[in-house]
């Protein structure tokens, strides 16, 4: 983006076409302020990400302000171009390491040092150039630290595990590529193609590194909100679908998943019910009966994997579908499970070590078996047949 905000009116990139660029440098700065104010706006409304919107707040801002300050580089008074030129280069670039930060905060990852470093030596190469190779400078050699802060940009996003199952985060993938790719041909390519060529084509090297740049002021803010929202999004559909205290799914996502399981077949449904759950509470409390309960949840998903669709249906009341191999082997894993959740609870060295146990339903179905509705009703009837011959066992449908 610094690139777009560079020559002051270079030739059309085609013949005949007539490109305003300074219409399109107040474009690229109107969006990008617009797109920080959307953004650090959006960090009020999402706390858990507030860091994230509001570093790339911040790398809107000071993208802006770069673009805003290369107009005037060379037309501020009192002030040498050299020193124009290098404070407005640094803005553009700062602006660009913010937005890095906040794409790397998304996995909580920091630049601090890297950033220091390429901040530091791009002020130092500019120092160094002085008023003699300004242009040079401005024109080609600014380009280098731009192209690594992007090709860090699309990195980071890539490896990005908060963001792996979002497809759009492509677009940001790309449009830090083509920014890495377009500032390095400007650094170690062009130099050589405009003394072939001759010095036409800077205009047209400027004029792509403008349009480029309002895609970028346009499509990173959006798709970087969009993916945020997403995230958001994604996060309270998940609430609303898991048990607050057990962090199994809840009777509402156990009959969505459940029913999707039941078209695959052969298929196994448990129901679980903890035995003398009331004189537990009584004993010891609600705060008692939660960590039985958040104990009991994790030796059931410890034994049926990650994968199965296992939820807390009411309030000692536990169910869980199993499809393929896992079906076939229902009776040995309720087994496990009331034989874990029993020494578990009775080799605590807490005050909730007890000889807690749970009584349990199977119901095996074949393939096109009756809704789920139908087979949890009856390994229900299995679990009330276990519980009225006094609990703690297995009964089949």
């Amino acid at each position: 983006m610094a690139r777009r905000c560079r020559e002051g009116s270079p030739a059309p990139p085609f013949p005949g076409m007539s490109v305003d660029l300074l219409t399109l440098y107040k474009l690229i700065v109107g969006t990008l302020l617009a797109s920080a104010g959307m953004t650090w706006w959006e960090s009020r409304a999402n706390p858990g990400r507030a860091r994230v919107l509001r570093l790339l707040a911040a790398g809107f801002a000071t993208l802006a302000l770069g673009c805003g300050l290369a107009l005037v580089r060379l037309r501020l008074p009192g002030v040498p171009g050299v020193v124009g030129s290098a404070v407005a280069n640094l803005f553009v670039l700062s602006g660009y390491l913010l937005v890095l930060h906040g794409i790397a905060a998304l996995s909580q990852r920091r630049y601090l040092v890297a950033s220091a470093v390429v901040l530091l030596g791009t002020a130092a190469a500019w120092v160094w150039v002085g008023e003699s190779m300004r242009e040079l400078m401005w024109t080609y050699w600014s380009s280098v630290p731009i192209a690594f802060v992007n090709g860090l940009t699309a990195w980071e996003m890539w490896r990005s595990d908060a963001m792996r199952a979002s497809r759009t985060r492509y677009i940001v993938i790309a449009l830090s590529v083509a920014h890495t790719l377009v500032y390095a041909t400007r650094a170690y390519v062009l130099p050589w193609l405009t003394v072939v060529y001759g010095s036409g084509l800077l205009g047209i090297a400027s004029s792509i590194t403008i349009y480029l740049g309002v895609l970028y002021s346009i499509l990173l803010p959006m798709t970087l909100l969009r993916m945020i929202r997403d995230e958001a999004h994604g996060k309270l559909l998940h609430e609303v679908q898991t048990d607050y205290l057990t962090r199994l799914g809840n009777r509402k996502w156990f009959f969505e998943q459940g029913t999707r399981a039941m078209s695959v077949g052969p298929v196994s449904v448990l129901a679980f019910d903890l035995d003398q759950f009331k004189s537990i509470n009584d004993r010891y409390g609600h705060h008692g009966g939660d960590e039985v309960l958040k104990s009991f949840a994790q030796v059931l998903r410890e034994v049926v994997g990650p994968g199965t669709v296992v939820a807390r249906i009411g309030g000692e009341e536990f169910a869980a579908v199993l499809v393929g191999d896992d079906a076939w082997q229902a009776q040995t894993l309720a087994e496990e499970v009331g034989g874990r959740f029993t020494q578990t609870m009775a080799s605590r060295t807490d005050h909730l070590r007890m000889p807690a146990t749970v009584s349990i339903g199977v119901a095996q179905c074949e393939p096109n078996a009756p809704t789920l509705a139908g087979a949890l009703a009856a390994a229900d009837r299995a679990l009330y047949r276990a519980k009225s011959l006094g609990g703690n066992r297995l009964e089949l449908a």
